[in-house]
């Protein structure tokens, strides 16, 4: 498998990754985590875990998703507080029929929610 790199803030190191990777979802995408009770739109994608080793061993090992996998950066919400997360491809599902996300900064990435998805704006696409 043909293999690449990029560096990431967040960990603070250049990552190995495939060159061709599959991501169950897109940009835009409501989704809401399959163990946890919050929701969110996803607004970046990783390819593979690209987070700090002090981000991945914090959570519980029985708990700990594979690193080979896409994780996804979501304005995130629950019933408390707005926030971002960053999850694993195996803990979030689809959640387009629970409506628009209510996170102050949805409006700063996206444009209207139709079909439950949102439309990235377009002064942020290539």
């Amino acid at each position: 498998m043909e293999r690449t790199q990029f560096f990431s803030q967040a960990a603070g190191r250049t990552i190995d990754v495939p060159r061709h990777a599959r991501a169950r979802f897109a940009i835009g995408d409501v989704v809401r985590h399959k163990m946890f009770d919050f929701r969110g739109v996803i607004f970046d994608i990783d390819p593979v875990f690209a987070n700090s080793e002090e981000w991945y061993e914090s959570i519980p090992q029985k708990l700990r998703p594979k690193r080979e996998q896409p994780y996804y950066h979501l304005l995130a919400e629950n019933e408390e507080s707005s926030y971002v997360a960053y999850v694993s491809q195996q803990n979030l599902l689809n959640d387009s029929v629970g409506g628009p996300v209510d996170h102050p900064n949805v409006s700063q990435l996206f444009g209207d929610f139709e079909n439950g998805r949102y439309r990235l704006r377009r002064s942020l696409t290539h």
